[in-house]
């Protein structure tokens, strides 16, 4: 009873200290937890916004690039399309396609450059999750006969195709040895964007048949696509699985193993972001330090109240402890709060700052402003709550505030009262 007793008169008068007039120290304690709050708000954004835009790029990647999972034969043992039944009885699978893909030149009326050429059944690019990511901008979504290809909107720009033209399609296959050319034309059916630029860069979509065409018996490798339900949680079960039953002939691989190195690119950015803004967390936490010496300095005359009511070193030091801990506890639920808040808005928050700078960029230079270039980013940022470390982010900020006070609390606590009062009369 004692302990809880002492407990509840310290948290008292820690509130007190927080909470009491700007003359007696309380404005330190409350600038402090201003400016822990103040330096919590762009790390809240910062992890919203890079979780966001990793999770949306990755979505497009593995619905419309990659899938979920890849198998290849290696063997030469099985033919793909035998397998495809198979693995379409497993609980949890979505969808299989055949695909095959390769490289060469398409040739446009304004230009030519390199592409990727991806001959899959069009049912791929009708499954729920392509189409949720895959935007019809002209024409169709996908090749109608083995004589039409669809083009990524970059790609199409970039040699001047539109719905309707000719291209042709230059790739390579062996002769006897000896790398042929070969030369195919498609009319353009159609162009798409997956709202990424770099997908739209390299997209070359022909059927199966249309492929058989430009790229030959010889020129890339076959492969099947799988879906799945859970792609991030069950991908390395489902990879395991499926090895044990198509066996050591067939390679399976996941949608981690085949983004493994770009995965860990944007992993590391969002990891340096964070660590960048977490020193300014720390800065900020520093300055409790500075605001629990100063409200020491203040409150000397309540400092020996306390001594000369029997409060020992130990409790008076843990007053300003917890005055320290309530100040972290104050900037980070109102910092995190207002950096949630804007993370969860982001989208019309970035929108209507485009709009406004539109606007007098109008009227001075007469260009938009595009705060995130549609070429390069994600028109919209998905919004994406990581939990663990919101949580984890205040746990820190308040620890290193009473880490912080901590020197000066028991400083505060080793005054004798007698020297106090003296000085205070």
């Amino acid at each position: 009873m004692s302990v809880v007793m002492k407990t509840g008169w310290t948290f008292f008068v820690a509130l007190r200290f927080l909470l009491g007039r700007a003359k007696e120290g309380g404005r330190y304690l409350r600038g402090a937890a201003a400016g822990i709050a103040l330096s919590l708000v762009p790390i809240i954004v910062t992890l919203i916004v890079a979780d966001g835009m990793i999770q949306g790029i990755t979505d497009r990647f593995i619905e419309l690039g990659t899938g979920h999972l890849q198998v290849y034969d290696f063997s030469g043992e099985h033919e793909l399309d035998t397998l495809v039944p198979r693995i379409e009885k497993i609980e949890g699978v979505r969808g299989v396609w055949y695909e095959r893909q390769g490289l060469g030149v398409i040739a446009g009326p304004d230009g030519r450059r390199g592409a990727t050429i991806r001959s899959v059944d069009p049912s791929f690019w009708t499954d729920a999750g392509s189409a949720a990511y895959l935007t019809s901008l002209a024409g169709s979504s996908y090749p109608q006969t083995d004589q039409e290809v669809v083009l990524g909107q970059s790609l199409a720009g970039e040699i001047g195709a539109a719905v309707g033209d000719t291209v042709r399609i230059m790739t390579i296959r062996n002769i006897e040895g000896r790398p042929v050319p070969r030369i195919t034309a498609f009319t353009v059916a159609g162009i798409v964007s997956s709202g990424y630029r770099e997908l739209d860069a390299l997209w070359c979509i022909s059927s199966r048949g249309g492929g058989d065409r430009a790229l030959g018996e010889t020129t890339g490798r076959p492969y099947l696509i799988v879906k799945i339900d859970d792609p991030y949680r069950k991908a390395g079960i489902f990879s395991m699985d499926l090895q044990r039953m198509l066996g050591p002939g067939c390679v399976v691989y996941t949608w981690g193993d085949l983004h493994q190195a770009q995965y860990r690119s944007y992993e590391s950015t969002r990891q340096l972001l964070i660590f960048i803004m977490a020193l300014i967390v720390i800065v900020a936490a520093v300055n409790v330090s500075s605001a629990t010496s100063m409200l020491a300095l203040e409150r000397q005359r309540d400092i020996a109240v306390l001594k000369a009511a029997g409060a020992g070193p130990g409790e008076t030091g843990a007053v300003f402890v917890l005055a320290s801990l309530l100040t972290g506890l104050t900037g980070a639920v109102s910092g995190i709060g207002l950096g949630l808040f804007l993370g969860i808005n982001i989208n019309p928050i970035i929108h209507g700052l485009e709009r406004i700078l539109s606007f007098f960029s109008t009227l001075f230079r007469g260009a938009e402003v595009k705060i995130l270039d549609p070429g390069y980013y994600l028109e919209n940022i998905p919004v994406i709550v990581d939990w663990p470390a919101v949580l984890l982010i205040g746990l820190f900020t308040v620890l290193c505030a009473i880490a912080a006070s901590w020197i000066p609390a028991r400083r505060a606590g080793k005054l004798r009262p007698l020297d106090l009062f003296r000085k205070n009369q």
